[in-house]
């Protein structure tokens, strides 16, 4: 089963970075968080990638060819400027990477990946990382047989809770998870028929005019996620990831 990383926005929120680097490149630790997530996957046995291009794709491109070809042992003959690489970088992944245009949202960068689908596939963004089972969420996907899956999520909230009577502070808490819903937290299991309808069009919203179709027509499931899960927005969050994962904390490593 394929694995589809819509890696194109422009990520200026996450400026000056992203002016150099297109986001999904932006590392956390010493690998780009793009890396992070395929990784994640790989952990579960999925290895096969299709990855959506835009803003910068070619710098995508580039450090996955290097890290294909160079990795293991390097052998350069100046004088003729061969090039050989011995052993393995040991990591047997298939990555497909697709130019979907500069300005196409992400319903349009999902339709331009027809080609290269041909059965159930799983979907993500190239900006969240989480510590979600992927075997549990296919599973889930296979019981209840609609055409779509995403996972739903409560992030930490940014900032502490105060519960409040009159002017005196009742209760405080830290970083609590939102209590007032789910938001959609990417990772989609997505059967092809799904597909076929996307309209043409390179405004065409994957969240907003395929998620919400399928929510109206009963085809759209959600699996509830309660551990661990992060987006990498802003500067501030890219941060906070830093750091787990300086700290040996990181969930998902």
């Amino acid at each position: 089963m394929k694995v589809v990383i819509l890696a194109g926005g422009l990520g200026t929120r996450l400026a000056p970075m992203t002016t150099v680097l297109p986001k999904p490149m932006v590392e956390i630790g010493d690998m780009p968080i793009l890396i992070h997530i395929m990784r994640w996957y790989a952990k579960f046995g999925f290895d096969e990638f299709v990855i959506a291009l835009g803003f910068k794709g070619d710098v995508i491109k580039r450090y996955m060819v290097d890290r294909g070809s160079l990795g293991g042992h390097v052998k350069v003959d100046f004088k003729t400027g061969a090039v050989e690489s011995h052993g393995s970088p040991g990591i047997d992944w298939r990555v497909e990477l697709v130019d979907t245009g500069l300005e196409a949202k992400t319903g349009a960068r999902l339709r331009k990946l027809r080609h290269c689908l041909d059965g159930t596939f799983m979907l993500s963004y190239g900006d969240g990382i989480a510590d979600i089972d992927i075997k549990a969420l296919l599973n889930f996907h296979r019981r209840h047989g609609r055409l779509a899956t995403l996972t739903a999520v409560r992030p930490l909230a940014r900032f502490g809770h105060l519960e409040c009577e009159g002017d005196r502070v009742r209760r405080f808490n830290e970083k609590p998870q939102l209590g007032e819903g789910w938001i959609n937290g990417g990772f989609f299991v997505i059967e092809p028929e799904v597909l076929e309808t996307i309209p043409e069009g390179e405004d065409v919203s994957l969240e907003i005019d395929v998620l919400g179709r399928l929510a109206a027509q009963g085809e759209l499931m959600a699996f509830r996620h309660t551990t661990f899960w992060h987006c990498m927005d802003t500067v501030r969050d890219l941060n906070v990831l830093e750091t787990m994962w300086r700290s040996g904390e990181a969930p998902w490593a």
